[in-house]
């Protein structure tokens, strides 16, 4: 039996501890402190009893759990990373406990009247009777992904402590910097030595995905002139309005909050200027390749529009892919999903296999040479005041990956 509270513990003990990455950055990791969590994995990693336990300059952590079987079976691996969004505050985060969830609004913050709501979150109705572990309403959770790293830990230790159960090499990498699309940027493939693996960083119980969105960034900026307003007649060129007509050039109800499945999106998430010069910072998606490369040549179509109509080359773009869609990869090796759905299915969960509405170091790992399909983490509303996660889901997850090790013996 995987224990509940020992569980709770080490998600409660990772999550407490800040580790925003740093998009401004140049560094790996982007920002020290997720050092803080790294080297403590890596303590008890040794501590646990894993082998080939490292840390390296980049504070990627990786451990091996050996094989204690006599079979020839494939090495797989299991991946979190440890740092937290950059989008909401992941310092001092005041995990709160609800145990047997009644379905009823929960109260995160009497004085500033945040209130988790099953009439807006509906999925919280799916764990009546459950424990969840939320915010306090001032800043995220971070199960996105310490819930992955609990997960993955946890079923180290259940396996060490049950040395009957028989399982290949198991191989677990922990890594920075995911949240601003660099988590694989220095992983060594040849070095973790799976044949494949699961990145644990889905959400809902039940999720398994094998595509996801195509990735790029763009940093659009506007020059503007900035004179005494007394004496701007003719003169003065206000970046901010330039802006805006760049922000309402695009297609509308191509974003977030107006697509879902595998509709992309121009994502808005950063302005910051005044007159003399205004930066908005864009995330652009797509499952289709096609469309993909589509959304960046709009990005710079709107651009080089309003220059010629302004006369000028006030506006610029620069764009920067991330990631791609880990179908192409994925599809010629999908018995690692049938996999996963076994799994799943025999610890009672019915798989969801969805596309991803989003990223994951699988993708790049895939196009690497490490097939790697998405597993669930169990939590929900990441990077904001309202995430939570179910303790149950976090334990169903534990048990998919210890029946992922040994089916994959038993075969």
């Amino acid at each position: 039996m995987i224990d509940h509270q020992k569980l709770l513990e080490r998600f409660i003990s990772y999550v407490t501890i800040d580790t925003e990455s740093d998009p401004k950055s140049d560094a790996t990791p982007s920002s020290k402190k997720q050092w803080d969590l790294a080297n403590l994995l890596f303590k008890q990693l040794k501590e646990m009893g894993m082998s080939d336990v490292s840390i390296d300059d980049k504070a990627y952590v990786m451990a091996s759990l050996p094989s204690n079987s006599d079979k020839d079976i494939p090495t797989i691996g299991f991946i979190s990373h440890f740092d937290t969004t950059p989008d909401f505050t992941g310092a001092n985060v005041n995990p709160q406990i609800h145990k047997n969830y009644d379905g009823k609004d929960i109260v995160l913050n009497a004085a500033q009247d945040i209130v988790l709501s099953p009439s807006y979150f509906e999925d919280l109705l799916l764990y009546k009777g459950q424990t969840l572990i939320t915010t306090d309403g001032t800043t995220l959770l971070g199960a996105d992904d310490k819930a992955g790293i609990t997960e993955i830990m946890e079923a180290m230790q259940y396996l060490i402590n049950n040395p009957e159960i028989k399982h290949g090499t198991l191989k677990v990498c922990f890594t920075p910097d995911e949240e601003i699309g660099r988590g694989a940027h220095h992983f060594d493939v040849q070095k973790f030595g799976a044949d494949w693996a699961y990145t644990m960083d889905g959400s809902q119980i039940g999720e398994l995905e094998y595509e996801n969105f195509n990735a790029a960034g763009a940093v659009v900026t506007i020059k503007g002139k900035i004179v005494h307003p007394g004496y701007a007649k003719g003169k003065m060129i206000n970046s901010m309005y330039i802006a805006t007509d760049y922000i309402n050039s695009l297609p509308r109800l191509e974003t977030p909050e107006h697509t879902e499945d595998r509709l992309g999106f121009f994502h808005l998430h950063n302005i910051s200027g005044g007159v003399d010069q205004t930066e908005l910072e864009y995330i652009i998606r797509d499952h289709d390749k096609g469309h993909f490369q589509a959304r960046k040549e709009i990005m710079n179509k709107v651009a080089t529009e309003l220059n010629t109509q302004y006369g000028q080359e006030l506006i610029s773009v620069t764009l920067k892919d991330q990631y791609f869609n880990m179908r192409e990869k994925i599809e010629p090796v999908m018995h690692i999903v049938e996999l996963a759905k076994e799994a799943m299915e025999a610890a009672n969960i019915t798989p969801i296999i969805k596309p991803i509405r989003g990223g994951t170091d699988g993708s790049q790992l895939s196009f690497m040479g490490l097939p790697c399909p998405n597993i669930f983490a169990g939590g929900h509303n990441f990077h904001g005041r309202y995430e939570y996660v179910p303790l149950e889901s976090m334990v169903k997850a534990v048990e998919v990956i210890v029946n992922i090790a040994t089916i994959v013996a038993q075969k």
